[in-house]
């Protein structure tokens, strides 16, 4: 392939690496010494993470979950134009400042819905197995030189405003990847059998409302722990829904997996796990209660889980 998902890994680990030296040399910066090491062991693992033995990957991940848990990623103070000169500044682009946004998603679906069988001499233009990953780092970037092309600036002042974004955002930027192996691992420790187990024995399974209200709370909870409804899938599809709604019940597994999965994606709805929905969004809004946006999220998160529970019900 010509352009690999692996070039736009290293291309994300060089931004990170980048944001760790200058939180090193930041002397104002409070804790520039342990938040630089956060983000330099973070970056290390786009960079030169496959080539690393899985101890050290883990032992890593234990050491930014450390650093991270005892306070020592903060950030620091980062020089803005003035309100007045940012005000002038989005009145003289007006909605153009739209266009760099409106650019990444379409260069993605052009990307991945007209080059993915583009082939020069050959070889795949794209990785095969990313193609939608891949398009999207190229929309990035694309719209990264529209913005420099508008706003008359370098490249160097948007990797400045990537690290004030990045501190802004602190550890919670690391949560989704953390969170979205958290299913594998939770499957191999048999997490599924023990749900399975516990459910049968204290749980009346041979109500079929029962069973449905089970499995859908039970996506939705887990997810609220994981903080990802792709992790707590194999945990209360392996547990429940495949033993007992097709099982004993002898439901239709595509119903079950798609309203299974929507209702995790409810329960997505009302943590701060999942911090690259709730969270992350409060913080570039920088708003004071970081709780914000799952309070205006619940009330549909669980009309909506009331609703998945009647559609099983009815449709398995």
């Amino acid at each position: 392939m010509i352009v690999s998902i692996e070039y736009l890994y290293w291309l994300a680990g060089l931004v990170l690496a980048i944001t760790a030296l200058l939180t090193f040399a930041d002397r104002e910066h409070p804790r520039r010494f342990s938040t630089g090491l956060f983000w330099l062991l973070y970056a290390a693992v786009f960079l030169i993470g496959d080539r690393l033995p899985p101890a050290a990957v883990g032992i890593g991940a234990v050491v930014m979950a450390l650093i991270a848990g005892f306070g020592g990623v903060g950030h620091g103070k980062h020089d803005t134009l003035p309100e007045e000169e940012r005000r002038a500044s989005a009145r003289r682009l007006g909605n153009k400042l739209f266009v760099p946004a409106l650019l990444i998603p379409l260069v993605t679906v052009i990307g991945t819905v007209l080059f993915k069988d583009v082939k020069i001499a050959g070889i795949p233009l794209l990785d095969p197995k990313n193609v939608t990953f891949v398009s999207l780092g190229i929309g990035c970037l694309i719209s990264l030189g529209v913005v420099c092309w508008l706003t008359r600036d370098s490249v160097a002042q948007g990797v400045r405003e990537s690290r004030r974004l990045t501190e802004s955002l602190g550890w919670a930027l690391v949560l989704p990847q953390m969170l979205a192996m958290l299913g594998l691992v939770f499957a191999d420790a048999g997490v599924g059998k023990a749900v399975a187990h516990l459910t049968t024995a204290y749980i009346n399974m041979d109500y079929k409302l029962v069973a449905v209200v089970v499995y859908c709370v039970g996506m939705a909870l887990f997810t609220v722990i994981m903080g990802n409804g792709f992790a707590a899938f194999p945990v209360m599809t392996g547990g429940v829904g495949v033993p007992i709604l097709i099982g004993m019940f002898h439901g239709n597994p595509a119903v079950m997996a798609a309203i299974g999965m929507f209702s995790g994606y409810c329960g997505t709805l009302m943590t701060p796990m999942a911090a690259n929905f709730n969270i992350v969004p409060a913080a570039l809004l920088e708003l004071e209660d970081k709780n914000a946006v799952i309070r205006a999220q619940v009330p549909t998160a669980l009309a909506i889980l009331a609703a998945n529970i009647a559609l099983l019900y009815f449709l398995m």
